[in-house]
C-alpha cells in the first residue's frame, strides 16, 4: 500500500512492535486517539464475568418478585385496615350497603350504553294427551270425505254415516241436526262464517244449507252428477267439489244459485279451501293435482303437479296471505308450502306417512298435521324451519279430520277408530305477547272478523 494514503488506525501484526503506516502529524499530541491493544485482552474471561453478573441480577429480581418482604406486607395491611393474614379479595359476604340517599356520579356513565336485553324465549309445553275424548260411532273411514268442522259459534259438526250431530263445546250438549233417508249418507260439512248456517253435502249429488239454531233446512243446491265430497264458504258464495271432478260456485242469495263451474281436475275434488281474503281458491284432487283459482277467472291460475298422491289436506296461512300448505296421500307423504302468487314451492318435508289434514296455529308460526298408517299421529311443526315441535299419539287408526276452535287454542281430531279427541296444542294465546305472536294474532283476528259477516240465504 502507498505511504501517501493516511490511515487513522493501526492494525496489530505478529511482531511485538506495531508497524507505522503514516508518520505522526504535528497535531497528534493534541488528539485523544486511544486504541486498545487487543492482544493484551482476555476475551473469554471477560465474557464469563459479564454472564455471572447478569445471572446474579436475575436471581435478585426473582427473589424480590416471589417473596415480598414482611415489612411490605405489614405496611400494606396497615394502609388497607385489615389483618395481615386475611385475604384482601375474599368473596364470602356481600358488600356493605351504601348510605341512604347516596347516588354515584358514575351511574350515568355505566348506564349510557345500556340496552334492553331480549327476554329469553319461553318454550311452551305441548300436551301429549288429549283434553277430552268423545265417541264417534259409524264415522265413515273414507280419505276423500270431509266430515267435521268447528264453527264460530263454538259448535262442532260431525257426520256419522247418515246423521249429522252438533256438539256444543261451551256447554257439552249434543243435538241431532239431520238424518238422511234411503241409502244416502253425508259426505261433507262446512260452517258458514256467521256460525249459524251450515252446508252439508250428500252422496246423492246434492248439498243443503241448514239453520243450526232452528235445526231445519233452508234450501237445496244441486248441479253435480256425483257425490259432493268437499265444501268451502266465501261470504255469500258456497263452493262445492265433487267426484264428477267439477267445482261449482253457488250464490245462496239468488234463485239461480249456480254462478260458475270450474273444470280442471280429472278425478274427485277432495280438498277445497278459500283463502282468508276470498281472492283465491285452492283445490286438491285424487288426480294428484293442486290447483289455484282466481275468484275473477274461470281457469286455474296455477296447476301444481309436485304431489305424487291425492291432495286432500289444504290450509291457508293466517299470517301470510299468499302462503298455502298442502299434504299428499300414502304414495306422497309430504307437506309442501306454496307461494300462490308465483306458483313456486317454497319448502317440502317428508312426514313418513299419509297426510290427512292440516291446521295452522294462529298464535305461533306453527302448523299441525294428522297422519295415517303406521303411527296415526298428530305432528306439530315449526315454520319455516319445519322442526318437529311435538308429536301426539292416541288414535289407533288414521286421523282423517282436523278442526280448530274459534279462539285458536284447541284442535279436534276425528279418526277411523271412531273417536274424537280434543288437543290443547296451540296454547292459550299468552305467547302472542311477543312481537311475533302479536303479528300472527292480529292477522288471525282480521281473518276471523272477515268471516263473521252475516250470510243472507233465500
Amino acid at each position: 500500500m502507498s505511504s501517501s494514503i493516511a490511515s487513522p488506525m493501526r492494525v496489530p501484526t505478529s511482531s511485538a512492535t506495531p508497524q507505522k503506516f503514516a508518520a505522526p502529524s504535528r497535531t497528534s499530541s493534541k488528539m485523544d486517539r486511544f486504541i486498545p491493544n487487543r492482544s493484551a485482552s482476555n476475551l473469554d474471561s471477560s465474557q464469563y464475568n459479564i454472564a455471572l453478573e447478569m445471572r446474579d441480577v436475575e436471581n435478585t429480581q426473582q427473589n424480590v418478585a416471589s417473596s415480598p418482604s414482611k415489612e411490605y406486607k405489614k405496611q400494606l395491611a396497615a394502609n388497607l385496615g385489615t389483618d395481615a393474614s386475611a385475604r384482601v379479595l375474599a368473596f364470602k359476604q356481600k358488600a356493605p350497603a351504601p348510605p341512604e340517599g347516596h347516588s354515584s356520579h358514575l351511574a350515568a356513565l355505566y348506564s349510557a350504553n345500556a340496552t334492553d336485553m331480549k327476554s329469553s324465549k319461553k318454550f311452551r309445553a305441548v300436551p301429549s294427551q288429549p283434553d277430552r275424548i268423545l265417541d264417534a260411532p259409524d264415522l265413515v273411514d273414507d280419505y276423500y270425505l270431509n266430515l267435521m268442522d268447528w264453527g264460530s259459534s263454538n259448535k262442532v259438526a260431525i257426520a256419522l254415516s247418515q246423521t249429522v250431530y252438533l256438539w256444543n263445546a261451551s256447554g257439552g250438549d249434543i243435538q241431532q241436526l239431520l238424518a238422511t233417508e234411503n241409502d244416502s249418507y253425508v259426505t261433507s260439512v262446512n260452517w258458514a262464517g256467521d256460525g249459524r248456517h251450515i252446508a252439508v253435502g250428500f252422496s246423492d249429488n246434492n248439498c243443503q244449507i241448514w239453520d243450526a239454531e232452528r235445526l231445519r233446512p233452508i234450501r237445496n243446491l244441486g248441479g253435480h252428477s256425483s257425490r259432493v265430497s268437499s265444501l268451502s264458504w266465501n261470504n255469500h258464495t258456497l263452493s262445492s267439489g265433487s267426484r264428477d271432478s267439477t267445482i261449482i260456485h253457488h250464490d245462496v242469495r239468488v234463485r239461480d244459485h249456480i254462478v260458475k263451474t270450474l273444470r280442471g281436475h280429472q278425478q274427485e275434488v277432495c280438498g277445497l279451501k278459500w283463502s282468508p281474503s276470498g281472492s283465491q281458491l285452492a283445490s286438491g284432487g285424487n288426480d294428484n293435482m293442486l290447483m289455484i283459482w282466481d275468484a275473477r277467472h274461470d281457469g286455474p291460475t296455477h296447476t301444481l303437479t309436485d304431489h305424487q298422491a291425492a291432495v286432500k289436506a289444504l290450509a291457508w296461512c293466517p299470517f301470510q296471505s299468499n302462503l298455502l300448505a298442502s299434504g299428499g296421500g300414502t304414495a306422497d307423504r309430504s307437506i309442501k308450502f306454496w307461494n300462490t302468487t308465483t306458483g313456486v314451492c317454497l319448502n317440502s318435508i317428508d312426514t313418513g306417512s299419509q297426510v290427512c289434514a292440516l291446521q295452522w296455529n294462529r298464535h305461533e308460526k306453527e302448523i299441525l298435521s294428522s297422519h295415517g298408517f303406521s303411527q296415526n299421529q298428530l305432528c306439530l311443526w315449526k315454520y319455516p324451519s319445519l322442526a318437529k315441535v311435538a308429536e301426539m299419539n292416541g288414535h289407533t287408526s288414521r286421523v282423517l279430520h282436523l278442526a280448530q276452535s274459534p279462539d285458536g287454542t284447541t284442535v279436534a281430531s276425528a279418526a277411523a277408530d271412531e273417536t274424537l279427541r280434543f288437543w290443547k296444542c296451540f296454547g292459550d294465546g299468552s305467547s302472542s305477547r311477543s312481537s311475533q305472536g302479536k303479528s300472527v294474532a292480529k292477522a288471525a283476528s282480521g281473518m276471523s272478523s272477515s268471516l263473521l259477516r252475516t250470510v243472507n240465504i233465500r
